[in-house]
């Protein structure tokens, strides 16, 4: 186990590479990048882009877009008409005054030692950004996880012993509607329903906190921390609980069908006792050990658009304000750790498969 392990972490190095490379590549021809957005304020067309540059460079380049100069053509269209001063003063600014491979090599040394330099338009270091947003995606991600499992296993338990019967059908219908709903959607029927939307307003619809809670007593924190938590909790549980509810009914109706299990019974054994002793162990291999991809999962897909619909300041609406800004040291950071978890969770998943059933051996695999 412990060189199939070495093997997987020296794997990382190469593929976030990769991911990181490819994505430089795509975003390098994408239009509205920062340099044009910055541009676009100048013209009195967009927002606050030109505010992290210096006094001085502010002055400079306020001075010169008023001059009016005609440049010459160059790369970007927002610039035409602009001094050729401007727009370079801009992408100094910026550091979109080097070549993309020496920007690249520079975001790379950087990376090794989690310096993802500062962002474009908030005018703080990437990395502490990240670390005050990431409680908040973490605790939605962790909590949604853990209750699709509380409910998912009994449930598909139950499905599995009363295959064909009448709570399977009508279980299974919900599971379906669970399985079909995004969860985005469910989120904003949510709001629609209970948080002031058209009906009822039992929840608050913003944030993980109530205006002036940090001065509570701490079990009154905790109470509306909970209270905060239960719509978008909800919506990740209803769109995420129906995918392993199904896996769990598969996964004990196969071991239930074979051999050992028809041995166990014609010995007597009470048919809990089968379930429970026999079954349990084997049928629960997969899900147990997928937890780190599920929890994964919650926490990149599912909890982002919850983010956005709840006003939820996590990692999810970081990325997405960074992806609509071009603010590139925020995206290729947050991207960073995105893919830094995926890929530290895949392995934590493989180890929880040895500790779970021991009989696996990843060395003996060729």
């Amino acid at each position: 186990m412990g060189a199939y392990l070495l093997r997987r972490l020296a794997l990382l190095v190469p593929t976030l590479f990769g991911i990181i490379l490819i994505n430089f590549i795509i975003v390098q021809g994408a239009p509205g990048g920062p340099v044009q957005q910055a541009l676009a304020e100048i013209r009195g067309q967009g927002g606050s882009s030109i505010g992290r540059l210096t006094g001085e460079s502010q002055g400079e380049i306020r001075s010169a877009a008023g001059s009016g100069g005609e440049g010459s053509a160059n790369a970007y269209r927002g610039a035409r008409g602009m001094d050729p001063a401007v727009v370079r003063e801009i992408e100094r600014q910026f550091g979109f005054d080097r070549p993309p491979a020496e920007r690249f090599a520079k975001m790379l040394k950087g990376y090794l030692t989690f310096d993802f330099g500062e962002s474009l338009f908030r005018g703080r270091r990437v990395i502490d950004l990240i670390w005050e947003k990431m409680p908040v995606s973490i605790s939605l991600g962790l909590w949604s996880t853990l209750i699709i499992y509380l409910v998912s296993i009994p449930l598909g338990i139950h499905k599995a012993v009363r295959d064909g019967g009448r709570f399977d059908v009508w279980s299974s219908a919900v599971v379906l509607v669970g399985y079909a709903v995004p969860g985005f959607l469910f989120a904003i029927l949510l709001v629609v329903l209970f948080a002031g939307g058209s009906f009822l307003q039992l929840f608050p619809l913003r944030g993980l906190a109530s205006s002036g809670a940090a001065d509570w007593p701490w079990w009154q924190r905790a109470v509306d921390y909970a209270w905060h938590m239960v719509l978008p909790t909800t919506a990740l549980v209803v769109s995420g609980f129906a995918g392993l509810t199904m896996l769990t009914k598969n996964s004990f109706m196969d071991e239930i069908g074979k051999q050992y299990v028809l041995t166990a019974r014609a010995k007597g054994a009470g048919e809990g006792r089968v379930l429970y002793r026999h079954v349990f162990r084997n049928a629960m291999l997969l899900i147990i050990a997928g937890f780190p991809s599920a929890f994964i999962g919650i926490f990149f897909t599912g909890a982002l658009l919850v983010e956005i619909v709840f006003t939820l300041d996590g990692l999810g609406q970081l990325g997405f304000d960074a992806a609509l800004r071009r603010d590139y040291p925020l995206m290729f950071g947050t991207l960073y750790i995105f893919t830094l978890l995926g890929l530290v969770m895949q392995i934590v998943g493989d180890v929880t498969y040895t500790l779970v059933d021991p009989r696996i051996d990843f060395e003996a695999r060729r």
